[in-house]
């Protein structure tokens, strides 16, 4: 069973997708030694990379069951590795690193070569979950729920207003305004506005820890870049999902989504 797709750039050979089983490599590079005919011959598959600015064997991807790691065979050049659908996350693969796990479930790997940035797509759609009624589970106290977040309340839909733009593929675009949470609100909030928005920001910062409460004797110092900070710490931990933005009311039309 496949459990790592890697979508080649448009100048790579092979440019069809490279479906690997778990134990299957892939080896990139200008010149990858690997056999011709990947796991059918019983070496690893290769991915040509016609670039003068890339190592002859620059590297190799290992797909286990649900991940995929990779080794950087470069002696100078570090790789990134980004999440296009996160907040800006990525890892850094310093030169001669090997079997570096990568937890993206959609990954970008980045190469730079030369004066140019050159970049390949790496899926991990596989997902393995324990069986929650499985038998044998200790009796006792519940486990605390670390982001206590009623997904049916206002604040919700607030962070997730602000979240929309970085779940829509956009991972460093400007976030709205309190101005525009409520004006993209106001359809299905029609009491909407700054004061409410606006606390609702500073409801989420206290709830999710990021400021003392009103009760506390040390209100701790001033939380700068409130909204930012909600966002990056809402995308990291997944407390707001790209499903999540169907409870969103419907954007006007023509108005970027």
């Amino acid at each position: 069973m496949n459990s790592i797709i890697v979508v080649p750039g448009p100048t790579m050979s092979p440019n069809a997708q490279i479906r690997l089983a778990p134990g299957q490599t892939l080896r990139f590079g200008r010149e990858p030694v690997g056999h011709p005919y990947g796991a059918f011959g019983g070496g690893p598959h290769t991915l040509r990379v016609p670039h003068a600015g890339v190592s002859r064997s620059a590297g190799e991807i290992t797909a286990t069951a649900t991940y995929w790691s990779i080794g950087n065979f470069s002696r100078s050049a570090t790789y990134v590795v980004e999440n296009p659908e996160g907040a800006g996350e990525h890892i850094k693969i310093a030169p001669g690193r090997l079997d570096a796990p990568v937890p993206f479930e959609f990954a970008r790997l980045v190469l730079p070569a030369g004066s140019e940035l050159l970049t390949l797509d790496v899926w991990a759609p596989r997902h393995d979950y324990a069986d929650r009624d499985a038998p044998g589970e200790p009796d006792g106290e519940p486990t605390v729920v670390p982001f206590p977040l009623d997904r049916s309340s206002r604040y919700f839909l607030v962070l997730t207003a602000l979240c929309e733009p970085r779940l829509r593929g956009e991972p460093h675009a400007p976030l709205p305004t309190v101005e525009q949470v409520v004006e993209r609100l106001k359809p299905s909030w029609p009491a909407a506005n700054r004061a409410a928005v606006q606390w609702n920001i500073d409801y989420l910062a206290v709830k999710l820890r990021l400021k003392p409460g009103p009760d506390t004797v040390d209100p701790g110092p001033r939380l700068v870049g409130k909204k930012e900070t909600l966002v990056s710490l809402a995308l990291r931990f997944d407390l707001v999902r790209e499903q999540d933005l169907a409870a969103l009311p419907a954007a006007p039309t023509g108005t970027a989504r």
